[in-house]
């Protein structure tokens, strides 16, 4: 039983780190100083679909599913996950370059928007 709850657990935080990812950005705006661990976890999203490789966690949820005698799966959390939801074919590399040409699409819009913003706020010398 320990097992499945740890195999939950990782399942949500990777989910979590998923939202993070794609939407940190907006957390950014209240909390500043989250900007670069943003970014970092950003750059590794675009890095794990661009290079086609599966995030740690997966191997580590499904090793702990196996041990609470639980079925793990194969692929990465986006494929399992995200893909079984969005997609009914098994998600491709394209799919994958566009999954982080998107994350990056996001992200730029959202920081230009506190660029934006923050260069309204400062006063002209």
């Amino acid at each position: 039983m320990i097992y499945r709850i740890a195999a939950d657990c990782i399942l949500l935080l990777h989910l979590a780190f998923t939202f993070f990812t794609v939407l940190g950005g907006l957390l950014v705006l209240r909390r500043p100083s989250l900007l670069w661990v943003h970014l970092a976890t950003v750059l590794w999203g675009v890095v794990i679909e661009w290079a086609d490789w599966v995030c740690p966690l997966t191997p580590l949820e499904n090793l702990l599913r196996g041990k609470g005698d639980e079925v793990g799966y194969t692929g990465d959390f986006i494929e399992h996950y995200v893909t079984l939801l969005l997609y009914p074919e098994n998600l491709t590399i394209k799919l994958r370059y566009l999954l982080g040409l998107g994350l990056v699409a996001i992200n730029l819009i959202i920081y230009g928007y506190i660029f934006l913003a923050r260069r309204r706020r400062k006063p002209l010398a």
